[in-house]
């Protein structure tokens, strides 16, 4: 089996609820094979990765340790499998459910900060509290 090449992530620390994804991808991310790279800080070099912060903005974006950027659903299920989350990794890497998942990430990744107003804060508390208990 070949060995699962590293995945970074760039994500919108701005957004509580994505915040509460990174965290809890974070804490699952024993193997080391996940980066995070918030597209508000300076680690964020849009000429280096080759997206802006619009687009990144606007779909999730990861890119492979060898420099292939991804995005979309796939980004989730390439996490999800080094974040060791195989059943999440499988439900995002279905085929069939492409299409929804992409049409609903597309209305989140629009209306991401009045969704992550109302849930984003609850998401955050639950990540945190259950990952002070020891929880993975």
């Amino acid at each position: 089996m070949d060995p699962i090449e590293k995945l970074t992530l760039f994500y919108d620390a701005a957004c509580p609820l994505c915040q509460a994804e990174i965290l809890f991808l974070s804490r699952r991310n024993q193997a080391g094979l996940l980066d995070f790279v918030d597209i508000n800080s300076e680690r964020f070099d849009s000429t280096k990765i080759g997206i802006s912060c619009d687009q990144a903005l606007a779909a999730m974006y990861g890119q492979y340790g060898n420099g292939e950027l991804i995005q979309g659903v796939t980004v989730f299920s390439e996490a999800y499998r080094r974040a060791d989350l195989p059943f999440l990794a499988w439900i995002f890497s279905r085929k069939s459910l492409q299409a929804t998942l992409q049409i609903a990430y597309r209305f989140f990744a629009k209306n991401r900060h009045a969704i992550s107003r109302l849930l984003g804060p609850t998401a955050l508390y639950l990540v945190k509290a259950t990952s002070s208990k020891g929880a993975p």
